[in-house]
């Protein structure tokens, strides 16, 4: 004889009692006749309690399935909606979803006074007697049911009185019938004044209450020709306002993380890139997924001293808030070591020594170049990072020839500088390994399809013009494909406009007091040179003012460079590390105007510490 399944308490599952009820033992040596009726005491099975039995399967599968729907919600929104779809018209007709404003996040201590915002509300629709849902947004007017107007305005605002009838109501948590004394007294307050649930209709008011608050409220509205709400339907309720309510705690949780994140992001890299002369420049980030927009790739362009340009794109380990806590501090120490003017293989060695001081597993790979415009040139040291590309002018795209070396944080290795040319109208590409290694594809597969796409492109716009570097951008991350964004992906890319030799005037002077004359001189010969005579008498005054303060304190020659691009700029160098201090001269003192004079007539001015001494320039507008 086969045994029938038993429950945990050693009982028969609830499906069969119904037939034990039917089939009574027949008394000791009656004969039982197969497919004969047996009476029973009872009688036939009682219609009512099958009906009630069906109802309660009724409530928990729609339960089941409305919990599912609210958590399946990630954002606010999401949620609210998912309550609302998940209620009109199975459990209700309409339905109203007021939410604390603002929003407590977390622990913090809510704002007082106590306020609900009518969030959304869905209804069935009266006019046809459809079964569609209407939403209705934060900014329409929000309905509820009325005998003689279908629907009628609610407010939008409610503040919450400290021991009024909807404070009881919502310090209580469990759901309350709308025809209940205490949600009589309650609903005027939160739908408004003189407003409330017409006769004949049923309600039930559910406080939404969090993980450690009331964040806000439900109401449940039936017409009257539906059946009315019963007790159960009140366990119903509070299964779907305890849900929401936990769903949307997480969602302001998630909110909250996100906007950190972003922020963080957001501030670790740079908010534009700089102008420099001789040299245009474009970038991009795409983090790995949209809904963590965190990383540990960066990019970076930092001017230099002598119109020079340091161009860095790096990538820690991960993309997590961790990852770019990390970036962060990488990327102000490249700063600060790029303000030094070191060279590049000396950045990548501080930066392999701070990583370290971060922690054993703080790994990061580095691309550090810097472009002179005068020279042509450029300067390269790579600490573990894919190898940068070149597009030429005529339509020709290389991968350098790079030393890898190992990545930042390793510790104990050398890094290794090349010097390459980098002719007028050549884009140099810097890039992270999200842009060319996936799942798909391993990495200098990746990097040979980038060199074809950016020489596919290049023949797009002929050999003597060059790409568009905005749009050549955007084309290179075209080029990704579905399988392709497992990681994030960071991108400089760099146009080399260059300085020609004709625009560039360079002398050294004499620590002497002949200095300022001679080199008013030479600037005078070099503004007449390039057709710039009305600029003479500001240039000779800065100038002077500037070498005379650069000769007092010299011990080695003085270095004097003016340069021709769209502005007119004007370098003085010299051996000593102390930078010039604006400051204000007395009546009485002989000196200490000279920088009053350069900060009021040039449009730009600075000082830079070199390993060598200092670098002060200013800028003038060539035209005006």
């Amino acid at each position: 004889m086969t045994e029938q399944p038993t429950s945990h308490e050693g009982r028969q599952p609830l499906a069969a009692r119904p037939q034990e009820r039917t089939r009574p033992r027949a008394e000791a040596g009656s004969p039982v006749v197969p497919g004969a009726t047996v009476p029973t005491p009872n009688g036939p099975p009682d219609m009512q309690d099958l009906g009630t039995a069906r109802r309660e399967g009724d409530r928990l599968r729609f339960v089941g399935a409305a919990t599912r729907r609210i958590a399946r919600g990630i954002d606010l929104d999401e949620i609210v909606l998912g309550l609302c779809r998940a209620t009109v018209p199975t459990f209700s007709d309409a339905i109203l979803v007021y939410l604390r404003d603002p929003l407590p996040v977390g622990d913090e201590r809510p704002v007082a006074p106590f306020v609900l915002r009518l969030r959304r509300t869905d209804r069935l629709r009266l006019a046809d007697e459809s079964l569609d849902v209407t939403g209705f947004g934060a900014a329409a007017p929000m309905p509820v049911i009325d005998p003689h107007n279908d629907l009628t305005p609610a407010a939008e605002l409610c503040e919450v009185r400290s021991g009024g009838a909807l404070s009881e109501v919502l310090r209580g948590v469990r759901p309350v019938f709308g025809d209940s004394a205490a949600a009589r007294a309650a609903l005027p307050e939160l739908l408004g004044a003189d407003r409330t649930v017409p006769s004949g209709h049923r309600a039930i008011l559910a406080p939404l209450r969090g993980r450690r608050r009331v964040i806000g409220a439900a109401v449940f509205l039936r017409r009257p020709d539906r059946p009315a709400f019963e007790p159960n339907d009140l366990l119903v309720a509070a299964q779907l306002a305890t849900h929401t309510a936990l769903g949307i705690d997480k969602a302001v949780l998630y909110g909250r993380e996100a906007y950190i994140a972003d922020e963080l992001q957001r501030t670790m890299l740079p908010d534009s890139l700089p102008q420099p002369t001789g040299v245009r420049l474009a970038s991009r980030y795409l983090p790995a997924a949209e809904t963590a927009r965190v990383g540990g790739d960066w990019y970076d362009a930092i001017p230099l001293p002598g119109s020079r340009v340091a161009l860095v794109v790096g990538d820690v380990m991960g993309h997590s808030m961790t990852s770019a806590a990390i970036m962060g501090q990488l990327r102000t120490t490249a700063q600060t070591l790029a303000g030094l003017d070191l060279p590049p293989q000396e950045v990548l060695h501080h930066l392999d020594e701070q990583a370290q001081r971060l922690g054993t597993d703080r790994m990061a790979t580095c691309m550090y170049a810097v472009y002179d415009p005068v020279s042509h040139r450029i300067t390269i040291a790579n600490a573990g990072h894919p190898p940068p590309v070149l597009l030429h002018l005529g339509g020709r795209a290389e991968v350098l020839r790079v030393p890898s070396g190992a990545p930042i944080g390793v510790g104990g290795v050398d890094f290794e500088a090349v010097e390459l040319d980098a002719p007028a109208g050549a884009t140099l590409l810097l890039y992270t390994d999200g842009l060319v290694e996936s799942r798909l594809r391993d990495v200098w597969t990746g990097i040979e399809q980038l060199r074809e796409r950016l020489a596919a492109t290049a023949q797009l716009t002929g050999r003597d013009h060059a790409p568009p570097l905005e749009a050549l951008c955007d084309d290179i991350l075209d080029m990704l494909g579905p399988g392709d964004r497992d990681d994030d992906i960071a991108l400089l890319a760099a146009r080399f406009d260059g300085i020609a030799p004709s625009d560039v005037a360079y002398w050294f002077l004499e620590p002497e007091d002949a200095a300022p004359g001679r080199a008013r001189r030479l600037a005078r010969r070099a503004l007449g040179r390039w057709g710039l005579e009305e600029l003479s008498d500001a240039v000779e005054l800065l100038v002077s003012e500037v070498v005379t303060n650069a000769v007092r304190y010299a011990e080695r020659p003085v270095t004097l460079r003016l340069l021709r691009t769209d502005v007119l700029r004007c370098e003085v160098g010299d051996d000593s590390p102390q930078l010039p201090r604006q400051r204000r001269a007395r009546d009485t003192d002989e000196g200490g105007r000279g920088l009053f004079l350069v900060n009021r007539l040039a449009r730009r001015w600075g000082a830079t510490r070199l390993s060598s001494g200092k670098v002060v320039w200013f800028e003038l507008p060539t035209r005006v």
